[in-house]
């Protein structure tokens, strides 16, 4: 199952400038698969060593002289470790953190061994370390689920990944094509992104078996709980665990989870989700300008899941469900329609950069909210999700008079579009801007076609 990582990694392995780089992400989203893949491909020798199961492997690491190292490696493997035709992969690094400082030296002594560190829990290590990272000397690559659209080369439909890559304005998607994608978007809802789920589906075609999987996947990242070694109680994660889902398309509120546990409880859970990588923050940003991250009101927030496929397993959601109605989500107020476009929204960008989400709020009388909210350039764009093919967008017009913004982006069931809009805003102005609706399958090439 190709992944849209390996160009990534292969321009990392090519660059004149490369130094050893870092995979971030959530705990079963492939990363250990891709680096063998990627070895394989490459025809390199694999130096593969995971820290978790055997810790003593730090012990070749003593050294500050990688070339000592290769030689401690050799002596164990029995072989003459040659660094043009090895990769040195670090998997689950985060069981031995200090190893990240010793990637320095292979940075400056030995730039021709490529090197891979990859590890599940690593934001809990990099906000508490106690060594000094090596900055400037390593690179960073965040891993996602599976897309929507690496889902449809898993599911050997590339002439349809082909066609959305091709698509233009001018062009009219045929009814057959359209239906043929949303029915492949409403599987996607119940599948969802997570490796072993997907290649279950793909070989055997049985729910029961994907649903299967999900609960496995659900029941590591509980008993990874342990890991976060007494820093809160495990039933207050269990909680927020089960929450996220629940409250999809919702301002978070602590006090509706539990409203016995003190909200700081409540909050440290999330935090330690979110760190785990399990859990997203949608933070409200005021939108005034870019970077959208430097004007954030970090008191209002919603939360998605990692995958919208664990997702419905804990929303009890089944293909027959999803099929029988001609929209995506019937249930949570399209909470899940929310939760696919934020888990897709995370993947439209470059993978070296780290993968934020932002919605806007407008508390009080005229109370208003926006779903999304995305930078282009130098642009700020306004998403709004409908589960179905219509719905008011009485907020977006609102928030279009107030920031003075051309061009807003609903996502929806519906075939592709540019309208203009012209409407009245609550003081009699008026307010115009360019919609662009666009269909769920099509997220993917958002940046493109805006």
């Amino acid at each position: 199952m190709k992944r849209k990582y390996l160009v990534f990694l292969q321009d990392w392995l090519e660059s004149r400038n490369r130094h050893p780089l870092v995979i971030r992400g959530a705990r079963q989203t492939g990363k250990t698969w891709l680096v063998r893949y990627f070895a394989k491909q490459q025809n390199k020798r694999l130096i593969e060593l995971n820290l978790e199961k055997e810790p003593q492997f730090a012990t070749f690491f003593k050294s500050n002289d990688p070339k000592q190292i290769l030689l401690n490696l050799g002596a164990y493997l029995g072989e003459v470790v040659e660094p043009k035709k090895c990769l040195l992969f670090l998997d689950e690094i985060q069981a031995i953190p200090e190893l990240l400082a010793k990637l320095r030296w292979f940075a400056e002594d030995l730039p021709e061994l490529p090197v891979i560190a990859a590890g599940s829990l690593l934001e809990f290590v990099l906000e508490k370390h106690t060594f000094s990272m090596p900055v400037g000397r390593i690179g960073y690559m965040h891993m996602e689920p599976f897309s929507f659209e690496e889902f449809l080369v898993a599911s050997n439909q590339e002439g349809l990944l082909d066609y959305l890559k091709a698509f233009e304005w001018n062009k009219e998607i045929p009814e057959a094509l359209h239906n043929r994608l949303m029915s492949l978007v409403k599987e996607y809802v119940v599948i969802g992104g997570m490796p072993a789920a997907v290649e279950t589906w793909i070989i055997d075609r049985s729910l029961p078996k994907v649903s299967q999987v999900h609960r496995n996947l659900i029941t590591t990242y509980r008993d990874d709980f342990a890991k976060y070694s007494g820093r809160i109680d495990k039933e207050r994660l269990d909680e927020i665990l089960l929450a996220v889902p629940k409250f999809l398309g919702e301002k978070f509120i602590y006090s509706k989870v539990n409203p016995d546990v003190k909200s700081v409880v409540a909050k440290q859970a999330l935090d330690l989700l979110c760190k785990a990588r399990v859990c997203h923050r949608v933070t409200s940003a005021h939108a005034n300008g870019i970077p959208l991250g430097a004007e954030l009101d970090k008191k209002f927030f919603k939360s998605i899941f990692l995958d919208v496929g664990l997702c419905s397993a804990a929303l009890g959601l089944t293909l027959d469900q999803i099929t029988a109605v001609n929209e995506i989500a019937l249930v949570n107020s399209g909470g899940v329609a929310e939760q696919i476009v934020g888990q897709f929204l995370r993947t439209i960008n470059a993978s070296y950069i780290e993968p934020e989400l932002y919605y806007w709020l407008r508390e009080g009388k005229n109370s208003a909210e926006i779903d999304y909210i995305i930078q282009q350039g130098s642009r700020i764009v306004p998403i709004e999700v409908k589960a179905g093919s219509t719905g008011s967008l009485k907020s977006l017009h609102l928030f279009m008079g107030l920031k003075k913004l051309s061009l807003a982006v609903r996502i929806n069931s519906d075939f592709p579009s540019k309208t203009e809009v012209q409407v009245k805003d609550q003081n009699g102005d008026d307010v115009r801007y360019t919609l662009v609706s666009i269909p769920f399958y099509l997220v993917g090439q958002i940046s493109r076609l805006i």
